[in-house]
């Protein structure tokens, strides 16, 4: 019971996230998560984020920047954000073990 509470499902959100836009097709239309493109609004501010990345895992950066010009950043942000959590889990880890 005790690993449940400590599970990092911040770690693994982030993790899996990235391996999925890895993994996706960056030239396939795609169902989208946004409310707004769903409403049918044609403007997000937040759009074309998740494309620019998967554009960016497949060397693309051309695209990358013309999807939205947030995706290096975002990425960089993320990784960063993996960084923290995994030291911050091993730094964990470690202390419970000795």
């Amino acid at each position: 019971m005790k690993y449940i509470r400590s599970f990092p499902v911040e770690l693994v959100f982030w993790v899996l996230a990235l391996v999925l836009l890895a993994t996706a097709n960056p030239h396939e239309h795609h169902f989208s998560l946004c409310p707004l493109a769903n409403l049918g609004i044609t403007w997000c501010p937040g759009c074309g984020l998740g494309r620019s990345i998967t554009a960016l895992f497949h060397g693309d950066v051309n695209a990358s920047l013309a999807q939205h010009w947030f995706g290096i950043p975002a990425l960089l942000l993320i990784g960063y954000r993996i960084y923290q959590l995994s030291k911050q889990l091993l730094k964990k880890e470690f202390k419970l073990k000795y």
